[in-house]
């Protein structure tokens, strides 16, 4: 059997050797790293995200990870965002005052939670999508989010104006309201929780995603 060998884009957005030792940890030849080529030769490519999103994005351009993205994406590459590496994937985020764009893989804007308590922080289960592959035998899990911003609006009825374009697979999760908690969408898949501080059900979302590499 053949490993798999994953590249944990890093462009300065927090510590995320969480994400690399969990994908170690499922048997994956992982590494962090913000060179360009080996992110554009590796099987799969994960972005985490800690932070603000007009910050993240501003880093993330900075190393030429927008670049980077849409290169894997366009020779149909897998790409796995995670938390605001997720949310910087639709079109704008709207954070303390701040209208930034973001790499417009999806519509959708990130705004801040309607809940009484923000952030959520904590274990939540999903509304899985119908079709999901990240998910497969774990659709009644719980998984861990730390956010107080996501995208709240259905993005899918940009989809059903156009029946030309094959819509993603959204998956949501509830605090307060709605938000978008997954999506998958060909080579490129996101998720505003963190799998790698899900336990064992988010050890086996990462096992569905490097399956399918």
């Amino acid at each position: 059997m053949v490993t798999k060998q994953v590249a944990v884009f890093d462009y300065g957005s927090g510590n995320v050797r969480s994400v690399v030792n969990a994908l170690r940890h499922i048997g994956v030849d992982a590494q962090l790293t913000s060179d360009f080529s080996t992110c554009m030769q590796v099987d799969g490519l994960v972005v985490p995200g800690v932070g603000a999103f007009a910050s993240v994005m501003a880093d993330l351009r900075s190393r030429r990870g927008d670049i980077l993205i849409d290169r894997r994406l366009a020779g149909g590459r897998a790409v796995l965002g995670i938390c605001v590496g997720m949310q910087i994937m639709f079109e704008r985020g709207i954070e303390h005052g701040e209208d930034v764009l973001g790499l417009g893989e999806w519509p959708g804007i990130v705004e801040k939670l309607n809940a009484p308590i923000v952030p959520h922080m904590g274990w939540s289960k999903l509304e899985v999508g119908e079709g999901s592959c990240l998910f497969s035998g774990i659709e009644d899990e719980r998984f861990y989010f730390v956010h107080s911003y996501g995208v709240l609006a259905d993005p899918a009825g940009h989809y059903r104006q156009s029946d030309r374009m094959k819509p993603p697979i959204f998956s949501w999760a509830t605090h307060g309201q709605r938000f978008v908690a997954a999506v998958e969408n060909g080579p490129l898949s996101a998720t505003q929780f963190h799998p790698e501080k899900s336990g064992e059900a988010g050890m086996e979302l990462l096992r569905n995603w490097t399956r399918a590499l």
